[in-house]
């Protein structure tokens, strides 16, 4: 598949998704700076404005975390590339609600579905949608013999504990 043809697919695809589980949000969010490329195509897909969010203030000119404009009490959506611990993710969420925005919902093209990382979006009450997570990457791995069913057993280890995991 080409690049266009993959961009394309992971833009729909998100925004058909953020549609049938948000509905149309005001705006979408980007988390800089992974996601400010995917989250300006599902945008525009959707036809809304777009924003993105630094992990932290700057600390020159406007001092912004927050790039684009925005009202009080819209709605967002937030696109994230990846997500694995989910803290820098779940920063922005603060960062949207701290500025008034309703946040909806977190949309990300991969999660490695870490333990850690489903627990701190369901403490924040976040709910997060993926196109893809580690899980599937395995299935289709070990489907396509890009792994072996021992390489299987490795990688499910690995991601049961990856902070303590140890070959």
């Amino acid at each position: 598949l080409s690049y266009p043809t993959i961009r394309n697919y992971i833009r729909e695809t998100m925004a058909k998704q953020i549609e049938k589980q948000f509905g149309k949000p005001d705006i979408i969010a980007g988390v800089a700076t992974g996601a400010i490329g995917i989250g300006m195509l599902v945008a525009e897909y959707l036809g809304t404005p777009f924003i993105y969010v630094r992990p932290e203030a700057k600390a020159h000119g406007r001092q912004n975390q927050i790039e684009g404009h925005a009202e009080s009490g819209q709605n967002v959506v937030v696109i994230e590339d990846l997500i694995s611990t989910g803290k820098s993710s779940l920063n922005a969420v603060k960062a949207l609600k701290d500025a008034n925005l309703n946040v909806k919902g977190m949309m990300a093209i991969f999660s490695y579905d870490f333990d850690v990382a489903v627990k701190n979006f369901e403490e924040e009450n976040i709910l997060l949608q993926t196109l893809s997570n580690y899980e599937s990457l395995l299935e289709e791995a070990l489907e396509t013999n890009y792994i072996t069913q021992k390489e299987l057993k490795t990688l499910t280890a690995w991601n049961a504990n990856p902070s303590e995991w140890n070959n």
